[in-house]
């Protein structure tokens, strides 16, 4: 935008936490003692500091980009100013598979957030009574145990981490032996691993950490207990230091943002942050919020159009009779065929054999040689292999049931009035005492 980044010099550095690129709320006070640390750490030295913490995480974890890397920097620091915050931003840290490094990306969070609780299967009830004015920061392993098919009765933790990403949003409970309306903080930071996305309500909240395995060239350090926790918690003494004299400032701090509405909302604790440690962090948090904020919504378009490809294959093979398995040339042609479909100006000359392989790859969904009734193989699809993405992704409307009086037809036994009906039968107009109700 426009002006947006005026305070920056030319070569994309800036001046101290009160002038980086950001409005300073006045609070009337002198502010003389925002700018060091307990433990000595200066404006300018905030960005060294976020270069040591960035350079570690990277040692111990391959994320998938520099703006990933620079983001989960940032995240970890502003845990330090959960208290000066106004929105608490999640950190999704999602991959296709297991292996993926996601647990690591907490172990490693463990030891550099600021007052981490780490879970895998806990009560609301438990979390309701930790988070307080200081809240702590939520590190959730196994987040489909919440969210997925085996959730459960969890649907109250689920509700406590949507509302928990803006402050004043308590959660209202009975408590206390007088049984009293209870409200509890929800307000509190929290990483979630897990394979597949999370719930969209998690993930328009969320910074998201596409996780890959690593390649075969691709090395991390070991993580240790006896050495990779003491140097991270080295790290988090210095962000406690420098952070926690600045918390005052960071609640004045107005940012400008590259981007608008929640996605600003979740990406301002990290840019104010980045603006309080100057140097070069303003313009690289502010490229990172870019970038991954642009890669999500093409992830987005991408799961739509997967689940649109979805829909068509399975009105294809309903139009074919509900056949075994449809050669993957006549599956192509019935849908670039299609005019409503978005399948003929898919790519430069319209979806081939590769884009359809590539996109229903992570349903699971591949071709296979299958024999047909003429004796002749060929590449096709069958259709029990999209059966359960059917079921998941883009189930088929139900049916409504039908009536009661209509599901059995009563029989009548010739020459004898039908029985009177069993029971009794209210008094009253229809619908009740209040009639019936009118018509929206």
């Amino acid at each position: 935008m426009p002006g947006e980044h005026g305070a920056f010099r030319a070569d994309g550095e800036s001046h101290g936490p009160h002038v980086a690129a950001g409005t300073t709320v006045p609070d009337g006070g002198s502010g003389t003692g925002d700018r060091a640390g307990a433990g000595g750490e200066t404006a300018d030295e905030g960005a060294s500091l976020l270069d040591d913490l960035r350079a570690a995480i990277g040692r111990y974890v391959v994320l998938p980009s520099e703006e990933a890397l620079t983001a989960v920097t940032l995240w970890v620091a502003a845990s330090h100013i959960q208290p000066a915050l106004q929105h608490a931003p999640r950190l999704a840290v999602v991959g296709p598979t297991k292996g993926c490094g996601k647990s690591r990306v907490l172990d490693v969070l463990h030891e550099t957030v600021s007052r981490p609780m780490m879970t895998v299967n806990t009560s609301p009830a438990v979390v309701f009574r930790v988070i307080g004015k200081n809240p702590p920061t939520l590190l959730v392993d196994e987040a489909d145990t919440i969210f997925g098919p085996k959730a459960g009765d969890k649907e109250d933790l689920r509700g406590l981490l949507n509302a928990g990403h803006q402050r004043n949003r308590p959660a209202w409970r009975i408590s206390g032996p007088e049984h009293k309306p209870t409200a509890f903080p929800t307000f509190a930071m929290a990483a979630l691993a897990g394979i597949g996305d999370l719930p969209d309500t998690i993930m328009d909240r969320a910074i998201v950490l596409r996780m890959q395995k690593r390649k075969p060239g691709e090395k991390i350090a070991a993580f240790r207990s006896r050495y990779s926790v003491p140097e991270l918690n080295a790290l988090r003494d210095r962000l406690t230091a420098w952070l926690t004299p600045l918390r005052g400032a960071a609640e004045r701090l107005v940012p400008p943002m590259p981007v608008e509405d929640r996605a600003a909302d979740t990406w301002e604790p990290l840019v104010i942050v980045a603006d309080l440690a100057g140097g070069h962090w303003p313009s690289r948090a502010r490229a990172a919020c870019l970038a991954m904020t642009r890669n999500e919504v093409v992830q987005d378009e991408q799961t739509t159009l997967k689940t649109r490809l979805l829909r068509d294959v399975r009105r294809v093979f309903e139009q074919e009779g509900h056949k075994e398995a449809l050669r993957s040339q006549d599956l192509l042609a019935a849908l670039v065929q299609d005019a409503e479909g978005p399948w003929a100006e898919y790519g430069t000359k319209g979806l081939n054999a590769y884009h359809l392989a590539n996109l229903l790859r992570d349903f699971g969904i591949s071709p296979a040689n299958h024999r047909f009734e003429n004796g002749r193989q060929a590449k096709a699809y069958a259709r029990n292999q999209f059966l359960d993405a059917w079921a998941r992704y883009c189930p088929a409307p139900a049916q409504p049931a039908p009536a009661a009086e209509e599901s059995v037809p009563a029989r009548r036994v010739l020459g004898k009035p039908p029985a009177p009906p069993s029971g009794t039968l209210p008094i009253g107009p229809p619908g009740g005492p209040a009639g019936p109700r009118p018509t929206r």
